[in-house]
């Protein structure tokens, strides 16, 4: 009896050392995907094609496989934007992480509970979006950039007949300032409920406690950044869905 008392008063080990076990599992995870691309190089035919030449342009011409997220967003937006404003935005996002992180735990350790939220909000921008757009760009992208299923043989005679309009003149303003003044509302109107819905979001599943903590200043960055990082998919189905080229157009700058 006194045996097993002290057995249960004994302090439990509840860490798992890195080795055997996670290295383990890796190099698992590693054979597989090693064997999947063995298979997939195979049976997909890549062969060299001729060498380049100046007076010809492919069609459809890629970037290379990294950088055909940034060419599929400029579907979606300006050159400007899709090229340097929120490319670096992505990275000023990335930098400033630590610093609006108040999150003690999971540092040191890999735990998917105490860190859910911080988790799903990195998968969702850099899996849902960042790898769709290079998975669009590679799978469904074909002669004149237009959508091909994978299974569809590319055609490069074909033609898709879009009316693209800009999101004012499509709900009817005709004139220009009129136009930059809806635009302008209606940017601003994003990003004031897009925030107050991400501060509700918080408020419900942190608490107050936790915004006190947080702070204003981090609080602003991260909703901005939310804010801006959901404008990609809402574009995105403003342009597939009513061929919108351009929320707000201006002589210096179109979003």
């Amino acid at each position: 009896m006194a045996e097993a008392t002290r057995e249960r008063k004994l302090p439990v080990d509840d860490k798992v050392h890195t080795w055997p076990h996670l290295v383990r599992m890796e190099f698992l995870v590693a054979l597989f995907i090693l064997g999947a691309l063995t298979l997939w190089a195979l049976t997909v035919d890549a062969p060299l094609e001729e060498a380049a030449n100046p007076t010809r342009t492919p069609n459809p011409s890629k970037a290379p496989w990294y950088f055909l997220g940034l060419q599929e967003m400029l579907v979606y937006f300006d050159p400007w934007n899709a090229g340097v404003v929120l490319p670096s935005l992505i990275i000023v996002g990335l930098m400033v992480i630590p610093y609006i992180d108040i999150n003690p735990k999971g540092n040191g350790y890999y735990c998917f509970k105490d860190r859910k939220w911080e988790i799903l909000t990195f998968f969702f921008g850099f899996h849902i979006l960042w790898i769709t757009m290079i998975i669009i760009g590679t799978f469904f992208r074909g002669p004149g950039w237009n959508l091909f299923w994978p299974w569809q043989k590319w055609d490069l005679h074909k033609v898709v007949a879009l009316t693209n309009v800009d999101l004012p003149y499509l709900v009817g303003f005709r004139d220009y300032w009129w136009s930059a003044m809806f635009s302008l509302v209606m940017i601003g109107a994003y990003f004031v409920v897009t925030i107050a819905l991400f501060y509700l979001f918080v408020l419900k599943v942190k608490g107050k406690d936790f915004i006190e903590r947080w702070g204003m200043v981090r609080f602003s960055i991260t909703a901005a950044l939310i804010a801006i990082m959901l404008s990609l998919p809402a574009k995105m189905a403003l342009r597939l869905l009513f061929n919108v080229k351009y929320v707000l157009v201006t002589p210096w700058i179109n979003i």
